[in-house]
């Protein structure tokens, strides 16, 4: 054997030794754990109160149609517009900073609803949680990411993302069931309760990543300088990905806005209050998979699944006639959209520097954020001139749509095929 297949063994058993290392790296740390409970907390405090709120606003205030739509959805439009802001703020003032700060908000803001006495009022407070929270899920991200080994990228962001797929399942029913058996007080204090629990962890958050992780890259000294301008707003790394889901979101507004009127015209309610049920619990078992899938395989093998799965859902809405079929679209939609949100967020967080994680992270948010928001406003014309199922028919090629537009803005890449990790 020659010197040089020596050196050469040498160098293939020390990159074999530290790869074995980097993958005994792990996952589930104390600030990991803890972001995970936080972002749990402030998921079940909105979706505790997301199913209550028009109804609330009806009975309590007399609020019109339009008026209690308004309440609900006051919250989104705060969110929405503390999007624009919580990426350079949350860089430029710190992630641990932030989120103790905007998680007080939230404990103000879910206050507040019991004294709120007003329709004008509700709205305020609706709005003032918003804000809050679209800062704190910000932070919370963004340091969740932080804790995450880079070589299990997209497992360990599936995983952060079961927090919000259980509130997603728990706090909707939680909400009505106490409003059902107790009373509109009881509901504002469960909220309550729980935006104070969230705050306690992250108040031990904040001090579990007090000194700087020894692997991270050192922000440049003069970014904390800089002012604010469009590209703090929305990084241009990620706004490529951030389009992509703005349109997945779109068609996920379709689904969350007319189910409960499309199942009631085509008698299909029993199947549309399993529906999220269904969407849950296949996200839940297939994010112990398909994570770990993208960190291997590269982004394409998951997100051409998820579009795949959630094209064929759509099209099973718009042609379903019994309620096995519309549960059986929850449990596509979770293995498509529940799949291609937490693989979008590993993509994003890859593609931005780790001091301009909040950036990279809130510009993907704010693009999904107006997919989701915006879309009912187009697709209510689009129902009341086609029909639902015109539109669910049209939406599953608006979704094949998007993957073309995926494989032209990423998945052709290197990176979305094989991932490497320097």
């Amino acid at each position: 054997m020659t010197a040089t297949d020596q050196q050469e063994r040498s160098r293939r058993g020390v990159t074999a030794h530290a790869e074995g290392l980097a993958k005994r790296q792990p996952l589930v740390t104390p600030p990991f754990a803890l972001a995970w409970l936080v972002n749990f907390c402030q998921y079940l405090a909105f979706y505790i109160l997301v199913t209550t709120m028009a109804l609330y606003a009806v009975k309590q205030f007399a609020a019109s149609d339009a008026a209690s739509g308004l309440a609900s959805s006051a919250f989104v439009v705060g969110a929405t517009v503390a999007r624009v802001f919580a990426g350079y703020l949350v860089d430029t003032f710190g992630q641990r900073r932030t989120l103790v700060v905007s998680l007080l908000v939230v404990v103000l803001a879910c206050g507040f609803y019991l004294p709120a006495g007003s329709l004008p009022l509700l709205i305020a407070v609706r709005m003032l949680h918003g804000i809050g929270y679209a800062f704190a899920s910000t932070a919370t991200m963004a340091l969740a990411q932080s804790a995450i080994p880079p070589e299990r990228r997209a497992e360990g962001t599936g995983y952060f993302a079961l927090g919000s797929t259980l509130a997603t399942a728990i706090g909707p029913a939680v909400g009505l069931m106490i409003v059902n058996d107790f009373d509109y007080g009881v509901l504002f204090w469960t909220s309550l309760g729980t935006a104070i629990v969230g705050l306690l962890f992250g108040v031990l958050l904040h001090r579990y990543t007090r000194q700087p992780i020894p692997d991270a890259a050192p922000a440049p000294a003069a970014s904390a300088k800089q002012g604010f301008s469009l590209r703090n707003i929305a990084h241009p790394a990620v706004v490529p990905i951030g389009t992509f889901m703005l349109i997945v979101g779109l068609c996920y507004a379709g689904v969350i806005t007319y189910l409960n009127a499309y199942s009631q015209e085509r008698g299909l309610v029993v199947g549309a209050s399993m529906f999220f049920l269904a969407y849950a619990a296949a996200m839940f078992v297939m994010r112990f998979v398909l994570g770990k899938l993208q960190d291997r395989r590269g982004d394409n093998v998951v997100v051409y699944l998820g579009l795949v799965s959630f094209a064929i859902a759509l099209a099973v809405l718009a042609f379903a006639t019994q309620d096995w079929q519309v549960v059986l679209a929850g449990a596509l939609t979770g293995l498509g959209y529940g799949t291609l949100m937490p693989a979008s967020q590993a993509i994003a967080v890859r593609l931005v520097p780790s001091h301009q994680l909040g950036t990279g992270i809130s510009t993907l948010l704010l693009l999904v954020d107006a997919g989701v928001g915006l879309g009912p406003v187009f697709l209510g014309f689009l129902v009341s001139s086609w029909g639902y199922g015109s539109m669910f028919a049209l939406l599953a090629i608006l979704v094949v749509a998007a993957a073309l537009f995926y494989h032209l803005a990423h998945g052709r890449k290197e990176v979305a095929r094989v991932v490497g990790v320097s």
